[in-house]
């Protein structure tokens, strides 16, 4: 039995201003105010696990902790086929530079390792996310969601974040980042496990 949801307030344990941006268009319609880790200073604790739920464990318990609000956190990444799921768990990673995050850098890092593998056409992917809801006495729930879909070159679109402009989702003639928000969540790995959520803790 999963255990209710019964605040209206929820601490998104995420510094990420598109996932924050995501999750209030998605809580919205509950009535449900979103609260960001940035906003109150929040240090970001060090992602040490190999896996979308342990990573997303440690940030949603720190939060929870800090606060004494539950939290909910998300770690998700993009598992290419031909590079035996990699990125994955290290997506963020593979963006990291001095200055910050660069997926320009991430995604072209992607095509190359497919060119020089010379993998076939289409290239399979799918964007995974694990949801964890954390309550300040240490229980927690899990969810998790995935979208199949290949990958174009070169990228296309300037909405979203992340590798969505080089992620085309099957049943789909445009990629993540042409898509405007409303279509995106409709089917996108995050909407995915968020309605596992909501159906598990809300309704």
């Amino acid at each position: 039995m999963t255990r209710r949801f019964t605040s209206d307030q929820i601490l998104i344990a995420t510094h990420n201003a598109g996932k924050l941006e995501e999750m209030e268009q998605l809580f919205a319609p509950r009535g449900v105010q979103v609260v960001g880790a940035a906003s109150l200073d929040l240090p970001e604790p060090e992602e040490t696990e190999s896996t979308f739920v342990g990573n997303a464990r440690i940030k949603a318990h720190a939060a929870a902790k800090a606060t004494g609000m539950p939290a909910l956190a998300d770690d998700s990444g993009i598992e290419v086929e031909a590079l035996d799921g990699a990125p994955g768990v290290y997506t963020a990673d593979w963006a990291e530079t001095p200055d910050g995050r660069d997926f320009l850098m991430a995604m072209t890092k992607t095509h190359n390792l497919l060119e020089t593998k010379d993998a076939p056409q289409p290239r399979h992917a799918r964007f995974c996310a694990t949801l964890v809801l954390a309550w300040p006495d240490g229980h927690d729930e899990v969810f998790a969601g995935t979208v199949e879909g290949t990958l174009v070159w070169p990228l296309r679109g300037k909405l979203g974040h992340g590798y969505d402009p080089m992620f085309q989702p099957n049943g789909h003639d445009i990629t993540f980042a042409e898509m405007d928000a409303d279509q995106k969540n409709a089917i996108s790995h995050r909407a995915d496990a968020f309605a596992k959520l909501i159906k598990g803790c809300f309704d």
